[in-house]
This record gives structure tokens, C-alpha cells and sequence, in this order.
């Protein structure tokens, strides 16, 4: 799953750790969802969303895989 977490963070002026801080997690753990090796739980989705003010569909990015089943 992509995400624009870092676009919308940096777009604010917001730090890495005064987010981690707002969502009671680690900043290496926005680090992680900034990079992509860690997809956040709906909870912590939906505390990001509200966070922002936004929809978690404007900060997350679902792509389904691609299969050649048909």
C-alpha cells in the first residue's frame, strides 16, 4: 500500500517526532509508514485521518495486485 503520509507531514511543517507524539507512537514507526515496510492498522489510520483532517482513502493508496487469473 502506498500512502502520502510524508507529503502531507512535510506540507505542514510537522516533524517526524511531533506526529509520533500526536498518535502516541514511535517516530521510527512513521518512518516505517513513510517508507512503505509497515502498513498502519485502521486504528492508526484512522488516528492519522483525524489528525490531518482528512479521509484515510487521501492519505493511503490501495492497489490491488495484479493477477493474470481471470
Amino acid at each position: 500500500m502506498k500512502n502520502r503520509l510524508e507529503e502531507i507531514r512535510k506540507q505542514r511543517g510537522i516533524k517526524q517526532e511531533e506526529l509520533a507524539a500526536a498518535l502516541e507512537v514511535t517516530r521510527q514507526t512513521i518512518g516505517s509508514l513513510e517508507n512503505g515496510r509497515y502498513n498502519p492498522s485502521i486504528i492508526l489510520a484512522f488516528k492519522i485521518a483525524r489528525f490531518f483532517g482528512m479521509r484515510i482513502e487521501d492519505i493511503f493508496i490501495y492497489e490491488e495486485e495484479e493477477t493474470n487469473e481471470k
